[in-house]
């Protein structure tokens, strides 16, 4: 993983989503799991809030680290918070990774009462035209790829469905959380022809793929972007879900 590309690339989180989970906290002490490269956690830090990420990937947390975030390594489940605890505890684009029981049973140990719980993922669809190529360059030059091509950006009409039912599962079973709410957040950003081909190498299904084969692929990706005029908007969605402490 690049991860200069990555931050560079990936895009930050809705102001709005932001905003209303500092508001509904009790206080503006952040856990920030699978912090990565400190994306989110340097928009909450930027509103005020006193964030520590927990990120089990040295890199990344060399780099969020050198953006000003204090960062430990650690898996969640296996990381110690002593007697810490926090009033939001948020996790953007890693929860899929965390265990959604055991996950959650630490969650409950860190947050105060009141304190809010917050996993959310961007969804971003390009138009069909600049999908569809990415499409057909990937079966034809991958044919054999382990990864179909759900990873291919592309909303579906439940984006995250049944992850956040898996997550809203976790939070059930582990206790000590009010009833999980979902949200929504729906906006658009402009792309020039170099920013996504610069971004596309982030996604999963091509972060695996033999380095001239994926420059083929990007190939044929901008040449559908110029054809474009070499711009483009794509829509994202933004999916969360929330639980308070009890």
């Amino acid at each position: 993983m690049d991860v200069e590309r990555y931050d560079r690339t990936r895009p930050a989180y809705p102001p709005r989503l932001v905003d209303h989970l500092i508001a509904a906290a009790p206080g503006r002490e952040i856990l920030d799991v699978g912090a990565g490269t400190g994306i989110e956690a340097r928009q909450f830090q930027a509103a005020g809030c006193h964030v520590l990420g927990v990120e089990p990937d040295l890199r990344m947390a060399d780099f969020a680290r050198r953006s000003g975030i204090e960062v430990e390594v650690a898996k969640f489940e296996d990381w110690e918070p002593e007697s810490r605890r926090f009033d939001l505890l948020v996790s953007g684009q890693a929860w899929h990774w965390v265990d959604p029981i055991a996950g959650a049973a630490k969650a409950t140990q860190v947050l105060r009462p009141g304190g809010v719980f917050a996993a959310f993922w961007h969804v971003p669809e390009p138009p069909d035209e600049v999908a569809d190529a990415l499409a057909d360059a990937y079966r034809r030059l991958v044919p054999d790829a382990p990864i179909d091509l759900k990873n291919v950006p592309k909303q579906p009409a439940d984006p995250y469905g049944p992850l956040i039912v898996k997550v809203a599962d976790g939070l059930r079973e582990a206790g000590g959380f009010g009833e999980p709410e979902r949200s929504r957040h729906d906006w658009e950003r402009v792309y020039t022809r170099d920013e996504w081909l610069d971004q596309l190498p982030t996604f999963g299904s091509l972060t695996w793929v033999e380095a001239t084969v994926r420059q083929e692929i990007l190939a044929e990706v901008g040449a559908a972007i110029d054809s474009m005029g070499g711009r483009f908007t794509a829509r994202y969605a933004t999916v969360a879900i929330t639980a308070v402490r009890v």
